[in-house]
């Protein structure tokens, strides 16, 4: 457990920053910014079992100020949220990262004293000046400043990332879906902690651009400073985000085969135009993919919104984080940009409930850019994508825990799923969509995306689901019950394993699968030029083959399977990089 920093020290901090409001001007001397404790743990996980006190609560409405000071990489906060109490209520609890420190806090206009909240961990305790009853709301103000967590690794590692552009500009952004919202504002930090709306102040020095989420209601400018105002209908709360940069946007209006039209927008740091329009242009290719493909752009009346970034990439709602350098690709488009603006859908629009089921998110999301390149170009490269995933699966662990967990759990590789959540996710669905058809996959899809069967806009708004949701889903759709392809794939860490055994004139086939769990997944089988269908009841079946050649087994690979070769690979690979790095540490020693 991390100490708490004592008052002096929180005081210190809080005097470097105006704390009246974040559009004052600054003081004419900057302050060299002293460096902050170590975040707590708390604050760098994300997810888990909720409080039961953020379980009794919703935000309806946040409106958060923020005012950033690049010269000194510092923020200053002024954070508004209006909070509904679905059971009685006698301590409200947030989350704030507490290297942030408080100045104030207000519930419905009246101050509390400092003996009404503290923070110790990173968890803000606060007591109302009354309890709430169940459906009585709170305005709630948390006032604060401070040096935010500084990402190490974005977006792999979160926090904000404080770049310049080639020609020296302040070029800032945050990627928080890992540590969470608190990093930069009181949230509840749980996927389900979405507020209903968030009304979003972003106050940058002049002539700086600070596009977000949302639409945007108007700029402001005053005394050196621009204050973007954003408005966005209930986000993902680790989507909330800020890209602030000398940017230009470019602009255009997709015509949806729904009949209506959807904003679209492009910011961008000036030099290499020709790339930079030559992405603007597969935004409206790819929406109508998924337009097709799923069904609506979710968010049609805000905007469809990418941002050039000094990291990777992130799906923040409306605003996606693109930073690609343009790379090309030889699939014909640029897979990081499709992936990012999958989680429109299967992340933003559908909300896993929990970390545990961020395959929902990221499988999908992985699927789509095999899915893509069948769209545009046909099988071969639909089945060269799914084999780059399927190549590095690990099936270390199940990539459904079926328990609460916080999102370290699922993304280290040292003690969850991993990248499987990605690469398995996606060839699991590619197995799915073989066993059940085309109309049944994409109708179980749709229902899990959108929660009804007939999307079409202005007929559904933002839900929450689980692994289980998507499972009713596709019985629904198949019209039968197909629990045992879930039990294997989603809750074991090893694959099935198809044992093909030669008796007499026939081929035996039998599934091998974790714990002997049923598994009566059907097999094709060519026998010379003809394709058999073997049906596995009780996991096993056979086939008469003869002296026909060739036999090949699933041979349009349609099945997720262990497949010992690649494993051999695996391995190698992987004795490979580990020879790789020891030569260069050994050059990097001998340097010095």
């Amino acid at each position: 457990m991390t100490a708490f920093p004592g008052r002096a020290a929180l005081l210190c901090v809080a005097a470097m920053l105006p704390l009246s409001g974040p559009a004052r001007a600054d003081p004419a001397k900057p302050v060299k910014t002293p460096k902050p404790p170590a975040t707590t743990a708390l604050t760098l996980g994300s997810g888990g079992v909720m409080p039961p006190e953020q379980a009794a609560m919703a935000l309806e409405h946040v409106d958060l100020k923020l005012k950033v000071y690049p010269d000194r990489k510092a923020i200053a906060g002024d954070a508004t949220l209006t909070i509904v109490a679905r059971a009685p209520l006698t301590t409200l609890v947030l989350d704030l990262d507490r290297n942030l420190p408080i100045s104030a806090v207000r519930v419905d206009g009246q101050r509390l004293p400092r003996s009404a909240w503290r923070n110790p961990e990173g968890r803000l305790s606060l007591t109302p000046p009354r309890p709430l009853a169940a459906g009585d709301k709170a305005v709630v103000e948390i006032v604060y400043a401070g040096v935010p967590h500084v990402a190490k690794r974005a977006p792999w590692d979160g926090g904000f990332v404080w770049a310049k552009t080639p020609d020296g500009q302040p070029w800032i952004a945050t990627a928080v879906e890992g540590e969470g919202c608190d990093l930069f504002w009181p949230c509840i930090d749980q996927p389900t902690g979405e507020p209903k709306l968030v009304d979003l102040h972003i106050t940058v020095p002049a002539p700086l651009v600070a596009p977000a989420n949302g639409v945007l209601v108007g700029v402001d400018e005053k005394n050196g400073w621009r204050t973007y105002h954003w408005r966005a209908k209930q986000p993902d709360t680790y989507a909330i985000a800020l890209n602030i940069g000398p940017y230009r946007e470019m602009k255009a209006t997709y015509r949806s085969r729904f009949g209506d039209t959807v904003p679209i927008a492009l910011w961008r740091l000036k030099g290499r135009d020709d790339q930079a329009e030559a992405l603007f242009a597969e935004i409206p290719k790819m929406l109508d993919f998924y337009e097709a493909m799923i069904g609506p752009y979710p968010f049609r009346d805000e905007k469809l919104g990418v941002v050039e970034t000094p990291h990777k990439g992130m799906e923040h709602q409306t605003i996606n984080a693109y930073g690609n350098d343009y790379a090309k690709d030889v699939y014909g488009y640029d897979g990081l940009l499709q992936h990012e603006l999958a989680h429109e859908w299967f992340g933003n629009q559908m909300t896993n409930a929990d970390w545990a089921d961020m395959w929902l998110h990221e499988g999908f999301g992985s699927y789509m850019q095999p899915l893509y390149s069948q769209w545009l170009h046909g099988d071969m490269e639909y089945l060269a994508r799914l084999n780059q995933q399927r190549a590095t699966i690990r099936n270390k662990f199940p990539i459904v825990a079926g328990r609460a967990l916080v999102e370290e759990a699922v993304y280290d590789p040292k003690v969850g799923p991993g990248g499987d959540i990605y690469a398995k996710g996606s060839n699991v669905l590619h197995t799915l969509r073989a066993l059940i058809g085309d109309q049944a996959f994409f109708a179980a899809t749709r229902q899990l995306v959108y929660g009804r069967p007939d999307p079409r806009p202005g007929n559904f708004t933002p839900r929450y689901a689980t692994t289980q949701d998507f499972v009713a889903a596709v019985n629904a759709a198949a019209g039968q019950d197909l629990t045992w392809f879930f039990d294997v794939y989603l809750y074991e860490a090893a694959v099935p394993e198809l044992i093909e055994t030669r008796q007499g004139d026939g081929l035996r086939l039998t599934w091998k699968t974790p714990n002997n769990k049923p598994f009566p997944m059907p097999v094709e089988v060519r026998v010379g030029d003809k394709i058999v269908t073997v049906a596995m009841s009780d996991n096993s079946g056979q086939v008469r083959v003869g002296d026909a050649i060739p036999v090949i087994v699933d041979p349009a690979a349609k099945i997720l399977r262990r497949q010992p070769y690649i494993e051999a690979y695996q391995a190698w690979k992987a004795a490979q990089d580990a020879a790789a790095r020891a030569a260069a540490d050994a050059r990097s020693k001998a340097k010095r």
